[in-house]
Parts: structure tokens; C-alpha cells; sequence
């Protein structure tokens, strides 16, 4: 294994490099246009009954159920499409993939993500995202259970996570202890649940937006 495989960053995607919580509200607000308040409603009602069900956010599978019980199917029949069509590279946040070019000169850089095997492969590639690792995307249901696969697929001495869910920082840290960095970016509604930092222990770094690893060097990793 030469020097540059000894360190590997995993990138989460949503809220991490990807305005996700935007992409959601173009979401609410494409919905609420055609079908009003009580569709936006029955949608985002669905879509959090799924996830409860399946364990990762199915937006498709959720369309596939509101289009059966909103009432019109026909008019729901572009849903899919406009997920399938959205400009996700106008979500990328400020510097994201500079942040990504920037580490690459330190180790190894990877998507570890949760999500279906539809869309979410599909956001990370239109992105550009997918692109900025060289096509290393790793997508779990649950990531922070995969985890002696993600080593399997790409050892290494150390890992760096850089991730908004300090509850998935911690389990990384519990399986990889001193052989894991962890960096938080406090972006999007997950990383300023102010009941968090209670909960979970802090991480080793932490970054108001992830164009801050742009000021890093390999020692702080």
C-alpha cells in the first residue's frame, strides 16, 4: 500500500457537500404548486413514514405512493422526473469540491453515503461530485453498519470522516478509534439540533462549512 493509501477522507454527501436541505424545499415547493398545502402535507407525511419503514430517505418510493393516494394520478406522473431532472450541481455548497481537491493532496478522497440505489447515485454523478473522487462512491442503507466492508474495499493506517451528523461520527469513532479523525460541518438542520451536542461526544474538528477544509493541512488530520 504506498503513502497516499495510508489516508483516506470519507465524504458524507447530504448536508455535507450538498445543500440538501434546499433541495428539499424545491421539493415542497414543486409539490405544494400542483397539488397545494394538503399535498405538500401528504407527501412529506409519506416520505417519513417510508424512511420509518426502509431506514434511508426514499423520495421515489414516496412519490410512488403519493401519486396512488393524491387523488390524480396523472398530474403526479412528473414527480420522478423533476427529482431525476434537478440541477444538483446548483446545490453543491460554497467550495465543496475545491475542499475535495484540496485533501486529495493528502490521501485518498471517497463518498460514503447512505441512501436508495436510484436517485442518490444519481444526485452524487450530476453533482460532479462523483467525478471529484473518481467515481469512489460508496452508498449503504445504513453506512455506520458497513463499515468492515468500507475497509475491505479501501484499507488504510487512518480515516478521516467529514460529515453533519455528530451521531454518525460517533459510531465511526467507536469501530476505527485512534485510527479515525473526525470533522464535523455544522451545516443544515441536522448539525444544529441544538439537544446534539448533549448527546454526542464533540468531534476532533469542527468546520462552520466545509470550504473551511480548504485552510487544513495533512498534520491536522
Amino acid at each position: 500500500m504506498s503513502a497516499r493509501d495510508d489516508l483516506i477522507f470519507l465524504f458524507d454527501v447530504d448536508d455535507t457537500l450538498l445543500d440538501n436541505d434546499g433541495i428539499n424545499a424545491d421539493l415542497d415547493a414543486y409539490i405544494e404548486r400542483g397539488f397545494g398545502e394538503p399535498g405538500r402535507k401528504l407527501y412529506r407525511e409519506i416520505y417519513e413514514q417510508l424512511r420509518d419503514e426502509v431506514g434511508y430517505a426514499d423520495y421515489l418510493g414516496a412519490i410512488q405512493r403519493f401519486r396512488v393516494e393524491c387523488g390524480d394520478e396523472v398530474r403526479a406522473q412528473d414527480l420522478g422526473e423533476y427529482l431525476l431532472e434537478y440541477p444538483f450541481a446548483e446545490k453543491l455548497y460554497p467550495k465543496a469540491l475545491q475542499a475535495i481537491a484540496h485533501v486529495s493532496q493528502f490521501g485518498t478522497p471517497i463518498v460514503l453515503s447512505d441512501g436508495d440505489a436510484v436517485l442518490q447515485p444519481r444526485k452524487i454523478s450530476l453533482s460532479g461530485i462523483a467525478g471529484a473522487v473518481d467515481g469512489r462512491v460508496l452508498i449503504y442503507v445504513h453506512k455506520e453498519t458497513m463499515l468492515l466492508d468500507v475497509e475491505r474495499r479501501f484499507p488504510a493506517q487512518h480515516y478521516v470522516i467529514v460529515e453533519d451528523k455528530l451521531r454518525v461520527i460517533d459510531a465511526l469513532k467507536q469501530h476505527w478509534r485512534e485510527r479515525l479523525t473526525t470533522v464535523f460541518v455544522r451545516q443544515g438542520h441536522y448539525a444544529h439540533d441544538p439537544a446534539l451536542p448533549g448527546e454526542y461526544p464533540p468531534a476532533q474538528i469542527t468546520l462552520e462549512g466545509i470550504g473551511d477544509l480548504l485552510t487544513s493541512s495533512v498534520q491536522d488530520f
